[in-house]
């Protein structure tokens, strides 16, 4: 499979908004996480990045969409299919792509 192809996937996998808004949280937090370990020199932090950003996520797989995470069949183009994805709703351009997967 190639990148664009597990791209299309992965927003397929994504298709409720509520999903995606989840998803959107979770990394922010993530990313809030890390930046908390750097600045205090705590390292529980570390381990609450991946807790809290993967913990948000696979609640909205069980819970919204009802579907099996991509992580665990791809978990580093999963990774970054989901900052992408997230960059991409930050800057208002995701929807082409929503429509490209057949989502609109």
């Amino acid at each position: 499979m190639t990148r664009d192809e597990f791209w299309l996937r992965y927003l397929r996998a994504h298709r409720s908004a509520g999903t995606r808004a989840l998803h959107y949280v979770g990394s922010l937090l993530a990313i809030g996480s890390l930046l908390l370990a750097i600045v205090t020199s705590d390292w529980r932090w570390l381990i609450a990045a991946p807790v809290i950003g993967y913990g948000l996520a696979w609640t909205a797989h069980l819970a919204i969409e009802r579907n099996r995470p991509e992580t665990f069949g791809h978990p580093l183009w999963s990774l970054l299919s989901d900052y992408r994805m997230l960059l991409l709703a930050l800057s208002f351009r995701l929807e082409p792509h929503l429509r490209r997967a057949g989502l609109r």
